[in-house]
């Protein structure tokens, strides 16, 4: 089962897709992801009207998270294409809520502040209860699984030493398209993950090839820090992302770039630069 966020009528709506096609929640469903998700797996969604989805601008499947925890140099190619020595726990960073945007909307390059904007292919987790502390997370906490696309910017990234500011300026987390409920998604390791720009395939990895696998992550994480419901973790890329080609390849005005993993769908976001003082 799916579940998915996109504009109906002029306002965001809850939608479903399974064996049945894709439904609509009705308009006082709340615009919740782990609602819907709840709606769905109690058969509460079997009623909803019938949509076709072709035509409609879909969302973010979650309307905002209250942490976004993302894991740096978690796979083994990555990490020997930067030079740097192989993690011995897993390196996380945040990245503000407000840098979320949709599966197929625009990202926005301020480039007054970068001239450095990379892309990276992720597995992202939605967490559906609180965890943490004495109770550390498990894959059962995983409420579903979606792709996300860490949008970076390096020069800022690496100017400022730690790195939210470089990742999060807005509209630098694409997330979708699709929710995929963890016990459909299933065991995280094993999917495809990739990232195209303008049709050319720079990223491809297996999510098997993570250093640190999802539980790993998620017991590390969670051991001081409590995860909460609505919380997302990204879980690394793989190898190929521009910055650390040579030459670098940075994303330029108007390219698009196609993020996707397996048994889940793609993000599309075409790439536009604004500086201040654009009209």
């Amino acid at each position: 089962m799916r579940t998915a966020r996109a504009v109906v009528d002029g306002s965001p709506r809850i939608v479903v897709k399974d064996a049945d096609g894709v439904r609509v929640a009705p308009v006082d469903h709340p615009d919740d992801a782990l609602q819907a998700l709840e709606s769905v797996a109690s058969g509460r969604s079997a009623d909803w009207q019938p949509i076709d989805l072709e035509g409609l601008e879909l969302l973010a499947p979650v309307a905002g998270a209250g942490k976004i925890i993302a894991v740096g140099l978690n796979y083994v190619d990555h990490t020997a294409e930067t030079g740097i020595a192989q993690p011995e726990r897993p390196l996380t960073f945040a990245k503000y809520a407000t840098s979320l945007t949709g599966p197929a909307s625009d990202v926005v390059i301020p480039d007054h502040i970068t001239q450095g904007v990379d892309f990276e292919a992720e597995l992202a987790l939605l967490i559906g209860r609180r965890c943490g502390g004495d109770t550390p997370a498990t894959l059962e906490d995983v409420a579903a699984y979606t792709v996300a696309n860490d949008v970076s910017a390096r020069d800022v990234q690496f100017g400022d030493v730690q790195w939210t500011r470089g990742k999060s300026f807005d509209t630098f987390t694409p997330l979708g398209p699709w929710l995929v409920a963890a016990d459909e998604f299933g065991d995280p390791s094993g999917h495809r993950i990739y990232a195209e720009v303008d049709g050319e395939l720079l990223q491809e990895d297996d999510t098997a090839e993570m250093i640190f696998d999802v539980p790993t992550i998620l017991a590390f994480v969670s051991d001081g820090v409590t995860l909460e419901p609505g919380d997302l973790v990204l879980t690394g890329t793989p190898a190929g992302a521009g910055g650390f080609r040579t030459p670098p390849r940075y994303l330029q005005h108007g390219q698009t770039v196609v993020v996707g993993v397996e048994g889940i769908g793609e993000l599309r976001n075409r790439f536009v630069h604004r500086s201040r003082t654009a009209a």
